[in-house]
């Protein structure tokens, strides 16, 4: 088994394939086995069950997906939970921007980069969000889509921001409610009772912990000083 470090767990799993190895690289780390944390064990003979059942993704996307997920479903035992969001950090801090795909949270993120000084990706599609001694962190993991840009590094949590297109930039608070229903709907629930329990568990003290909100964007540069500046603004009021 390969090892790794991901969202600060001492991890080790198979890797057959050359996706999972070259996504995986920048994580690698040195320890023994009486270190690991997180052990995966995804039996060739799975793979190749899920590969019948959906063709259109080779082998090696399939070990990558399935890695992923089981990933996510042993770092529900860690205090950790996974987010569909592209996440950006700016000046120390960590912004998630979350969405179905293709509403452009990946373009709105570049925005940052493009027009926000001391910005850089942590992640472009699956994020790490770990409880740490009562402080939630954004890490970096090798599961990062199709963009494969991440970076193993972790940051502390500013905002989650739930976003849709829109012909004007604006920002608003969401109530309890709304950010639970959102963020369930880009999360991925387990099958296992208790790990589905966990999940429930650890997206109510993130949305009660940290604040969400709905952000309404055009595509203009003008996108990324515009949700910035209205998200630190909110959160100055709420403070």
């Amino acid at each position: 088994m390969e090892k790794y470090i991901i969202a600060g767990k001492k991890t080790a799993y198979y890797v057959r394939g050359k996706l999972l190895k070259q996504r995986s690289k920048d994580y690698k780390a040195d320890f023994s086995d009486d270190e690991i944390q997180i052990k995966l064990r995804i039996k060739k003979a799975f793979i190749d069950a899920k590969k019948e059942e959906m063709p259109n993704l080779s082998w090696e996307e399939h070990e990558y997906m399935w890695t992923c997920q089981a990933f996510y479903s042993e770092l529900l035992r860690w205090n950790g939970i996974m987010l569909h969001a592209s996440c950006v950090e700016k000046d120390g801090f960590a912004y998630l921007f979350s969405a179905p795909s293709g509403t452009g949270k990946s373009t709105h993120t570049h925005l940052w980069l493009e027009n926000l000084k001391n910005t850089r990706i942590i992640n472009d599609d699956k994020p790490a969000l770990t409880l740490e001694n009562g402080r939630w962190f954004a890490n970096g993991t090798p599961f990062s889509g199709k963009t494969d840009e991440n970076i193993n590094t972790s940051a502390p949590v500013r905002a989650v921001v739930f976003l849709k297109r829109g012909e004007e930039n604006k920002v608003r608070k969401l109530s309890g409610a709304e950010a639970v229903t959102m963020f369930l709907r880009q999360t991925i629930m387990p099958g296992d009772r208790t790990l589905a329990e966990k999940a429930l568990e650890l997206a109510d003290r993130l949305l009660k912990d940290i604040p969400v909100f709905m952000l309404e964007c055009n595509m203009s540069p003008e996108a990324a000083r515009e949700s910035y500046e209205g998200i630190e603004r909110l959160i100055a009021d709420e403070n």
